[in-house]
């Protein structure tokens, strides 16, 4: 794929759910074992296959639902809901790629967007919240840093604000009312998210439920 079919391709972004789901890891070094504990983070079932293992692999392997210490074989996808292959070595990783192609299986290969069926962002996470930043594989570096300003300027406390307004939410369906009943904008606009920063959550939950007791 040339550098400018690349700049072409629009990525149809989503959120998935990984949990208990089987993925598969191509590689064992440390890019591999920074890809494997977003997956376990995620809460999904993890398979390494690598002829080898770097400490930091090493330290993922009790958490892991199988390691199979050898190189790649073809075939190894099937089975996986998503492939991350992260060996470092383009004609493995190409493999990987062409074989979760016809396989039907999503592939990522690390730092590669050739070879990938879905890419992953810069992710921020603070509770329940994830803020994810993509340039398409164009930047990793600027998706990074999009991402530092995003977090930074939103602070601290988004978790908790979702959770504040999820209850909010509930409480309207529990009485019968639509969401859009409520102007979530103006109330974000408010002193709301100050409050939820500052740590005073009882406050916080008391101006959620003003706005949202009917």
């Amino acid at each position: 794929m040339t550098e400018h079919a690349t700049e072409r391709r629009s990525y149809y972004p989503v959120s998935l759910d990984v949990s208990e789901r089987p993925c598969l890891v191509v590689g064992g070094g440390p890019v591999a074992a920074r890809k494997v504990r977003g997956l376990l983070d995620c809460g999904a079932t993890v398979t390494v296959i690598a002829p080898w293992l770097s400490d930091d692999m090493e330290a993922l392997t009790p958490l892991l639902h199988a390691v199979e210490r050898r190189p790649y074989m073809s075939g190894d996808v099937v089975g996986s809901r998503l492939v991350v292959a992260a060996t470092g070595v383009p004609a493995v990783d190409g493999a990987v790629f062409a074989d979760g192609e016809a396989a039907g299986v999503w592939v990522n290969s690390a730092d590669d967007p050739a070879h990938c069926s879905f890419i992953l962002p810069a992710v921020h996470r603070d509770g329940v919240v994830t803020v994810s930043v993509s340039t398409g594989g164009l930047s990793p570096a600027l998706a990074s840093w999009l991402r530092d300003q995003l977090a930074a300027r939103c602070g601290n406390g988004l978790g908790t604000l979702a959770r504040l307004l999820g209850e909010g939410r509930e409480r309207l369906r529990q009485s019968g009312l639509r969401s859009d009943s409520v102007d979530w904008a103006g109330l974000l606009d408010g002193p709301l998210p100050e409050v939820v920063r500052s740590g005073d959550v009882d406050r916080a939950r008391e101006i959620v439920t003003r706005a949202t007791d009917r």
